[in-house]
């Protein structure tokens, strides 16, 4: 059962990926993304901020989640941002109509093992139909027993890890905010693997 209450928080992962976002904002302007998990949108809204062309998703399931991304988008002077239920591991007419992409985001998205699969199939998803696009994420380490590498391998994708210092989310402060707690965050971009031929 899913907690309608994870996608009501700025969780420390959505303010290190609009770190990454801020610092790659000269590239974003006319760029088409996707945030998938998207909760309060905080990376996705400020891709739109930037001149990105974006669409917000979180689970169908959660309206009220749907709810609290049109709420971000009208609060921030992005009426026109468009909000789609999209679950993971479930093909949705909503997730075979989606325009072509450039960009996937999501913040934070792998914090239940048992989802990993899932995220990841509808990530194989969205790449393969989109080869060039990438998928920008970041996740807090909760385990060092879990990994998603296994399943990255099993559907052909390749991770590069990010370093935090190299765009400025290293402080103490993410991100000039003062969030609670200590976090190991880490972020990476995921794309699909080359073919040898």
């Amino acid at each position: 059962v899913l907690d309608s209450q994870y996608g009501m928080y700025v969780w420390p992962c959505a303010v290190v990926l609009a770190q990454y976002l801020w610092a790659q904002r000269g590239s974003l302007p006319g760029k088409r993304v996707l945030e998938v998990g998207a909760g309060v949108s905080l990376p996705g809204v400020l891709a739109a901020k930037c001149g990105a062309q974006v669409v917000l998703s979180d689970s169908e399931e959660l309206p009220q989640c749907l709810q609290n991304c049109r709420r971000s988008c009208l609060m921030n002077q992005l009426p026109h941002v468009p909000v789609l239920g999209l679950t993971w591991g479930r093909v949705s007419p909503e997730l075979l109509s989606l325009a072509p992409i450039d960009i996937v985001l999501g913040s934070d998205v792998f914090f239940d093992p048992k989802d990993f699969e899932d995220i990841v199939t509808m990530i194989y998803f969205l790449l393969e139909k989109n080869p060039h696009a990438q998928f920008w994420t970041t996740y807090q380490v909760r385990s060092s027993d879990w990994s998603i590498e296994a399943l990255l391998c099993k559907w052909k994708l390749k991770s590069t890890h990010v370093p935090l210092p190299s765009f400025g989310a290293d402080k103490e402060h993410l991100a000039s905010s003062s969030l609670p707690g200590r976090h190991t965050i880490e972020m990476m971009i995921i794309s699909l693997a080359q073919s040898d031929g």
